[in-house]
Parts: structure tokens; C-alpha cells; sequence
């Protein structure tokens, strides 16, 4: 069965995004994508409103010349979108499920492959938590205080018990923790 990790930056307060949906601070220096385990991923989950912010910036000259070898990785891989209602999806390698998504991912995980990543996409997550789906979550702790925002997992329904597998502090004073879900 194939792995899903989710990748999400968050404030020492604990949000992933501050007001008006504002993501900014997460991403001022060259460590703001250090997931472990990209070279496994073929595959990418986003909720619809993380893959048009994606969509947006990836498939640009910008992109291609300001981090090349990421823009390459986000435009070769399948990008799978889970959206409330199907919409064009206007980027190459995309798929938009919006049907029972606990459903649909499942039996991504049950088809052969390697690993699919999660970036942001906080409701979606949410609701592969609640259904026992994502298999490790790999947490950036930025040195910043937010004040307000949106705290990361808003929504859970339930307690989450999480083990600690990895802590690295990073140059720029960030913390990347890994953790999995205790069974």
C-alpha cells in the first residue's frame, strides 16, 4: 500500500496561514520545501484553493528559473485535486476528484506506486485524518509569531495521538518535525 505524508509549515503559535489566508511567512529562504522522502513521490493531493495557489506560481518562467529542479517536480508529477464540485483544472498531470474523496483516496493508496505527498490543503487533510488515511506528517515549526490565523488540523473532530519519529533544527532556526499516527 502506498504512503501519503503531508508537508505544512506553521507558526510557533501554531497556524499554517495567518489572516486572509496569508502564507507568506512561511516561505522567505531556500529550506521552505525540505520534506523528506521526495524522491519517492509520484503523485501530489491538494484541496482545490492549495492547488490553484500552486497553479499559479509552478508553471511559470519564474518558477523555472528562480528553483528549477522543484518547478520541474511540480509540473512532471500527477497532481490529484479534491474539489467540492469537478472544474477544468488548466495545468498538465491533473486529476479532480470531488465524489467521496476518503473513497478515492483509499483506493489511490491501494493502486501501485510510490508515495503521494500532501502540501497544505488543511480540510482535506482534516478529513483523511479522521479517516485514518495519512500515514506521516512532516511539520516545518517557523520561528514566527502570528497572532491569528488558522490553526493547523482546525475542524478535527477527534484526538489524534501522534509519535515523534524525527526533529532537525535548520539554519534558518526552523524545526522540521516527522511524526506518525499511533495506531
Amino acid at each position: 500500500m502506498r504512503k501519503i505524508f503531508l508537508f505544512m509549515h506553521v507558526s510557533l503559535d501554531g497556524y499554517f496561514e495567518g489572516p486572509n489566508h496569508d502564507i507568506t511567512w512561511a516561505y522567505q529562504d531556500p529550506d521552505i520545501f525540505t520534506a523528506k522522502g521526495g524522491d519517492e513521490v509520484d503523485t501530489m493531493l491538494f484541496g482545490h484553493r492549495t492547488y490553484e495557489g500552486m497553479k499559479s506560481f509552478w508553471p511559470t518562467p519564474q518558477a523555472a528559473e528562480t528553483q528549477p529542479n522543484l518547478a520541474k517536480f511540480m509540473n512532471e508529477k500527477l497532481k490529484i485535486v479534491a474539489s467540492h464540485k469537478p472544474f477544468e483544472p488548466g495545468w498538465n498531470n491533473v486529476r479532480v476528484i470531488s465524489q467521496d474523496v476518503p473513497g478515492a483516496v483509499r483506493k489511490l493508496k491501494e493502486q501501485s506506486g510510490k508515495t503521494i505527498a500532501m502540501f497544505g490543503s488543511n480540510n482535506l487533510v482534516v478529513s483523511l485524518m479522521e479517516e485514518g488515511l495519512i500515514d506521516e506528517f512532516q511539520i516545518m515549526v517557523n520561528p514566527v509569531a502570528l497572532g491569528e490565523g488558522t490553526s493547523l488540523f482546525k475542524g478535527l473532530s477527534r484526538h489524534v495521538q501522534l509519535d515523534l519519529r524525527e526533529t532537525q533544527k535548520l539554519k534558518s532556526g526552523r524545526i522540521f518535525n516527522k511524526y506518525v499516527p499511533i495506531k
